[in-house]
């Protein structure tokens, strides 16, 4: 094996031949050992600055000369080559980037991020129509040089499969180079951001979107977080990255984006929120739950902030109504389907999450959902619709997979983690008769799984410590309001001792 320094001297002088020659498939190979010699640390770690040098005047050539292609431009042997250069060279960048601050700040200080960004910048509007079908030559041309490329080496019969390649390998590239490199990071902000960005998460080739998102997450830190909120268009990003987790959202990078910078933002969420269509509102806030459940017990001062909470809480309120409109559909309303995913939150919200216990001292917020408990209750029994009581238990579609599904049993769930230890709250649900609505809701209810088990939670609370509810339910009881044998089916009784009423398992040993 050729030492290092042989190496790299072969390497100038064949680039060389590249920066005074007509690019040809030579050329092409040429490329492909360099990315096959930075592959190797050792050569990686001590390459000369005249290889870079003269690397960044062949990528320089090749940008000049994208540049001078445009939209109109046939599908040549010649726009391939070049597409396939750029790729070259985008790899050779990116390999000579990982896990090398030395090679990162070079490249940077040689102008590397510049020149890359103006070929992707281009780039895109190379996706022609009429290149479907290559001639023989073409197509042998892309058989051969795709022998020497790595793993995502385009298909051979498009052109915009080339284009969308080089995309791929020069995204690839800005990853590498930002990578454990602040001032890399830095500067390729100062550049993508936010036009690049924008177009390019939006880009309908996959992979570039979710490189793009890589770059993306790599380059934020809590500063940059906050310039999202500035500007129109900068909030435009932002919901790009949203719709990159609806579109993708197995996408990793995207969610990460979101979950790890976005929702420590509250001004952010709250001015996302305004502009996001319902399906990304409903995304959005399926986020905030999964992120609720990595949070459970951590300290206040991490993930989701209060503030957020609050915006929401304001929100469930003032929109919630529209659940109703369910009753009457045959199709779930969307802005409907927000306000479930709204309830989801909440819920998770008030349990088990002390920064979040603030919300029992909102009543307003507890004043409606037992006020709208009351109402979705009302509109199940007038007549038959997703609100009804059943006990349809199949797995076959039906009712049981509508998205209102447990609507009833969330409502109850929260009204107990409201009232939890909070004598006002409790005393609030009496006030409002919510104590005979819940215990109306006891029953085994296949449109609401578990709701039985939420109310007897919700009752638990309600009772705790607080003579006037047990009193209450008490003559419930008495009355027949409040019979117990739905309590009895799920293995709890309605027991008195010593003037107070308790709520008991049946089994001694529960």
């Amino acid at each position: 094996m050729a030492a290092p320094s042989e190496n790299m001297l072969d390497f100038d002088i064949k680039l060389n031949e590249i920066i005074t020659g007509a690019f040809s498939q030579k050329h092409l190979e040429i490329l492909q050992s360099v990315t096959k010699a930075f592959r190797k640390q050792e050569f990686r770690s001590c390459a000369e600055k005249t290889v870079f040098q003269n690397l960044m005047k062949v990528f320089s050539k090749l940008s000049d000369e994208i540049h001078g292609l445009n939209q109109d431009s046939p599908a040549t042997e010649s726009m391939l080559l070049r597409l396939q250069l750029t790729s070259e060279c985008f790899r050779s960048q990116r390999n000579a980037a990982v896990q090398c601050a030395r090679n990162q700040c070079l490249m940077r200080d040689l102008g590397f991020i510049q020149v890359s960004l103006r070929v992707l910048g281009v780039l895109p509007g190379l996706q022609l129509e009429n290149t479907a079908c290559l001639t023989e030559g073409e197509s042998a041309l892309l058989d051969k040089s795709a022998g020497g490329c790595d793993r995502e080496a385009p298909p051979r019969f498009q052109t915009a499969d080339c284009v969308w390649h080089a995309l791929r390998c020069g995204i690839q590239f800005l990853g590498n180079l930002a990578v454990g490199n602040q001032v890399c990071k830095d500067d390729i902000w100062k550049h993508c951001f936010p036009h690049l960005f924008l177009d390019l998460l939006d880009h309908s080739d996959e992979k570039t979107a979710a490189y793009t998102s890589m770059v993306f997450y790599t380059c934020l830190d809590a500063q940059k977080v906050q310039e999202l909120v500035l500007k129109q268009e900068h909030q435009e990003l932002a919901m790009k990255v949203i719709s990159l987790c609806q579109k993708q959202p197995e996408l990793d990078w995207a969610v990460l984006i979101v979950t790890q910078h976005f929702l420590k933002s509250s001004a952010l969420v709250e001015t996302m929120f305004v502009g996001l269509n319902h399906q990304e509102r409903v995304t959005l806030l399926e986020l905030i739950t999964a992120q609720l459940g990595e949070e459970v017990g951590e300290m206040d001062g991490s993930g989701v902030p209060p503030r957020l909470a609050l915006f929401l809480a304001s929100h469930f309120q003032d929109r919630c109504k529209v659940v109703l409109s369910l009753a009457s559909q045959s199709s779930p309303d969307e802005e409907a389907l927000t306000v479930m995913r709204l309830l989801d939150v909440l819920c998770e919200m008030t349990s088990d999450h002390k920064k979040f216990m603030f919300l029992q001292d909102h009543p307003e917020l507890l004043e409606t959902t037992v006020d709208l408990l009351r109402e979705v209750h009302a509109v199940g029994k007038a007549s038959r619709n997703v609100f009804s009581a059943a006990q349809d238990f199949s797995t076959a579609g039906g009712p049981i997979s509508h998205p209102a599904i447990s609507f009833k049993a969330h409502l109850i769930r929260l009204i107990g983690n409201l009232s939890h230890a909070h004598t006002d709250n409790q005393n609030k649900v009496r006030e409002m008769d919510g104590l005979p609505l819940i215990l109306d809701n006891c029953s085994i209810d296949s449109n609401n799984p578990f709701i039985s088990q939420w109310a007897i939670f919700a009752i638990r609370i309600l009772l705790e410590h607080n003579q006037e509810n047990q009193e209450v339910v008490r003559a419930l009881e008495r009355r027949g309001v409040a019979e117990d044998s739905a309590l009895r089916e799920m293995g709890f009784q309605l027991e008195e001792r010593d003037g107070r009423l308790l709520l008991k398992p049946l089994n001694k040993n529960l």
